[in-house]
């Protein structure tokens, strides 16, 4: 893809998704609030914006990978947002993990512009982005689809089609998110009553992410929960708990019974009211070894 395409949020994962897509050939033009987070792609040939609206070309392309709805909301429909500059023609790419409901109302608001909302969220940390390993969920305009496809395909090893209304990329990113949090969870507790019990707890992982869970969640997760391994955070406590709680929140809106989710995220608030808001959110697991007054190493706790 060839034509100049705007990128806003250069976190932990938006970085390494707007490298990929400038090595990829796109002219890219990028926005972070923090502007010195712009310094190395601006020094690999991606051009400085001043603002999310500075950031776009009228009628182009612009992605989008911000923290959470507030922020979203202030870089898409504040005055010097996305929608201000988008115009006809124009699609808006959201990578984030945001809610249902702010996926539905940026795809109206986008509509009334002429311009069209995608959303199109993604699996993976930040390795996996840097890796182009990342799985993404699109849903939104066919055609609009079509065009950012190879966008997509840049920073991903696959893409699923989630249908036409952006909202839904955002149901199954949730339900997944959730699913890791409950994986999560359910590791914590087997491995403390392993430990509990005589067995390593490095062992157990070892032996359930080689035969009944033989895939990257128990493997990735398990070896870190096993460990207590949980800095550097690849995704942060405060993150995963405004995940969890968007599903819960969805869920209600919906008339979904989640109980497990309520437990995941009292595990997560739990953590948090213990001041370990800058280790991985799968620092929830400490919450099982506490239970059980299980001996945890210094590193668990520190970040």
């Amino acid at each position: 893809m060839t034509e100049r395409v705007g990128f806003v949020g250069l976190g932990r994962m938006g970085a390494p998704i707007a490298e990929n897509i400038l090595n990829a050939g796109s002219a890219l033009r990028v926005y972070n609030r923090t502007a010195s987070k712009t310094d190395p792609l601006v020094s690999k040939g991606a051009e400085r914006a001043s603002s999310p609206a500075d950031a776009v070309t009228p009628g182009g392309i612009v992605v989008s990978m911000i923290a959470d709805d507030a922020a979203m909301l202030a870089v898409t429909e504040g005055p010097d947002g996305i929608l201000s500059r988008l115009g006809p023609g124009g699609v808006h790419v959201a990578m984030s993990t945001l809610s249902p409901a702010l996926a539905e109302r940026l795809a109206k608001a986008h509509r009334e512009k002429g311009a069209r909302y995608v959303a199109a969220p993604v699996f993976g940390r930040p390795d996996a982005a840097a890796a182009r390993k990342l799985w993404a969920c699109v849903a939104g305009d066919k055609d609009a689809v079509s065009r950012v496809r190879p966008l997509l395909e840049a920073t991903s090893q696959g893409v699923f089609d989630i249908g036409v209304e952006p909202q839904a990329a955002n149901v199954v990113k949730l339900g997944g998110n959730f699913l890791i949090a409950a994986a999560m969870e359910a590791m914590a507790e087997a491995f403390t009553l392993a430990e509990k019990n005589g067995v390593p707890r490095e062992r157990m992982a070892e032996v359930i992410g080689k035969t009944l869970f033989a895939c990257p969640i128990y493997q990735g997760y398990g070896a870190a929960i096993a460990a207590h391994r949980y800095v550097p955070p690849g995704f942060a406590l405060p993150l995963g708990l405004k995940d969890v709680t968007l599903a819960l929140d969805t869920a209600t809106r919906s008339r979904t019974p989640m109980p497990l989710a309520h437990l995941v995220q009292q595990r997560l608030v739990s953590a948090l009211a213990h001041g370990r808001a800058d280790l991985d959110w799968a620092v929830l697991a400490l919450g099982a070894s506490e239970d059980a007054a299980a001996p945890m190493p210094d590193r668990a706790v520190k970040p």
